[in-house]
């Protein structure tokens, strides 16, 4: 029953497509008939962009100017969001964690961003002409097919300060400092899973630049070893600069992720962002005022904030390492 269902969209669709070709390739200029077959091929779609996607995103900008009663507000949720310490708390900066959300997705940001990248990219080099590299590949990938609410989970274990691999392996060095649990001290508890979350994205890294050295002619590193260019030389020079549009890419999707990350500090932490809220987010902060304060308007616009934030950052991010 279902299938047959299916069937019937189907062939509906087919037959509206079919006449809307035909009508519109009897009328108009040659160049008329081709932007309406185009839009009639896109137009599905299109309506399912601006039914799943546009439209949420007006609704969700439009929630935002309204408060828990539904009252207009105008634009005093963005600025309750952006004067609460939850988002930037810096008073007496530097001290101790909780610094608010958007601080910690800068830190997040700063750190996880050249780790992941350049780590990738060294194995990649390093993998390329290994006989098993694919194994490895794969091994490393596993991370980047990992739910991350259960790498969330995974975290627990790994920074436990009893049976975590982390803490022992420091306890058995002499650093004592950190050999403790990390997910339970607010010093160590958002550096923890920025680490952790290293691995979960490294693949990512690993696999894009892995296609773009194939890309790459043997010619030119051999003509650099020709000229007695050393290994760095030949990295800065000749393989970093014709790797730019992996970069562009890894940057670009590293930034998006890094900026909505959830699942995995609510899988290792609690809603509240962990121990004094040390490692919150803003994913996190738009999920506790929604449905946990269910202050919508506020998610909303803790939700919107997050959206330009991270349009801006990319465009930057892409704008930049375009021209250069």
């Amino acid at each position: 029953m279902r299938r047959s269902r299916i069937e019937g969209v189907a062939r509906l669709l087919g037959r509206l497509r079919d006449r809307t070709s035909r009508f519109v390739g009897k009328r108009g200029s040659p160049r008329a008939r081709r932007a309406g077959l185009r839009l009639a091929f896109f137009s599905p779609a299109l309506f399912l962009i601006v039914l799943f996607v546009g439209y949420p995103v007006i609704a969700t900008i439009g929630v935002s100017f309204f408060d828990a009663n539904g009252q207009f507000v105008g634009f005093a949720n963005y600025g309750n969001v952006l004067g609460s310490p939850d988002t930037i708390n810096i008073n007496g900066f530097p001290k101790p964690p909780p610094f608010g959300t958007l601080i910690n997705n800068a830190i997040w940001i700063a750190i996880h961003l050249p780790l992941s990248m350049f780590l990738g990219m060294w194995l990649a080099l390093v993998l390329r002409e290994v006989r098993g590299a694919a194994w490895v590949k794969a091994a490393i990938f596993i991370g980047m097919v990992t739910p991350l609410i259960i790498g969330g989970i995974m975290m627990l274990y790994v920074f436990d300060g009893a049976i975590g691999i982390v803490p022992k392996f420091f306890a058995s060095i002499g650093i004592r400092s950190l050999a403790s649990g990390w997910l339970q001290r607010p010093t160590t508890l958002l550096f923890g899973l920025i680490f952790g979350s290293v691995w979960l994205w490294t693949g990512f890294s690993l696999i894009v630049y892995s296609a773009g050295l194939t890309t790459i002619p043997k010619e030119y590193w051999e003509a650099a070893k020709i000229d007695g260019a050393s290994t760095l030389r030949t990295f800065t020079n000749v393989t970093f600069p014709l790797l730019k549009p992996m970069t562009i890419v890894v940057v670009t999707m590293s930034i998006l992720w890094e900026l909505k990350i959830f699942d995995l500090v609510f899988g290792a932490t609690s809603p509240n962002g962990g121990v004094g809220g040390a490692a919150d987010v803003l994913a996190l902060q738009m999920y506790r005022q929604a449905f946990v304060q269910f202050d919508f308007g506020t998610a909303a616009a803790v939700a919107t904030f997050l959206s330009l934030l991270t349009l801006v950052a990319t465009s930057i991010t892409i704008r930049y390492m375009v021209k250069r």
